[in-house]
């Protein structure tokens, strides 16, 4: 969803609050695509500080399904996005990104809410995601999930230090 900025733009103190909905059904980024299963309205105040000065404040709830780090079952993860972001209409997109104010979501003056919104999710990005704390994980053999019971692989995982005395022993076994 696009929001006109002109309007606020034209007056000092001047505040726009508006309800968007965020288009995507679909979290997509080079890691994967991502369901989204729940989402609330996007609520942002957009308020013109003066002199072409943008305060955007924001906030959106929404729940993404997470593969688990461990066992890749789906994990639904609650993101509460509370935001804001100052923008300085007087500089272009160029400036804006070598001052490393990277808003893309800022066109001409237009809002792109889903792009806003991408940006927060993308920040606020989980580094692990464990289905629960004790997590099995899967079998590197035959990869079935072992919290939902064991599977017949042998795991007698050796030391890769220890492989020269292995083969010693094999020897002797076949002698």
């Amino acid at each position: 969803m696009q929001i006109a900025l002109n309007d606020v733009l034209k007056d000092d103190g001047k505040i726009l609050r508006v309800d968007a909905d965020f288009g995507s059904d679909t979290f997509e980024m080079k890691l994967g695509k991502y369901p989204i299963t729940r989402k609330t309205p996007v609520s942002l105040v957009l308020t013109n500080k003066g002199k072409r000065n943008l305060l955007i404040q924001g906030r959106m709830d929404l729940t993404i399904l997470i593969p688990c780090g461990r066992c890749l079952e789906e994990v639904p993860v609650e993101f509460e996005l509370d935001f804001e972001k100052k923008i300085d209409m007087n500089l272009t997109e160029e400036e804006r990104r070598e001052a490393l104010d990277e808003c893309a979501y800022i066109h001409g003056y237009d809002l792109d809410v889903d792009e806003l919104v991408y940006s927060e999710i993308l920040v606020n990005w989980p580094l692990r995601v464990l289905c629960k704390e004790d997590c099995k994980g899967i079998c590197s053999i035959c990869g079935k999930n072992l919290n939902h019971g064991t599977c017949d692989c042998d795991h007698t995982d050796l030391d890769p230090r220890m492989a020269q005395i292995r083969d010693i022993f094999n020897k002797f076994k076949e002698v």
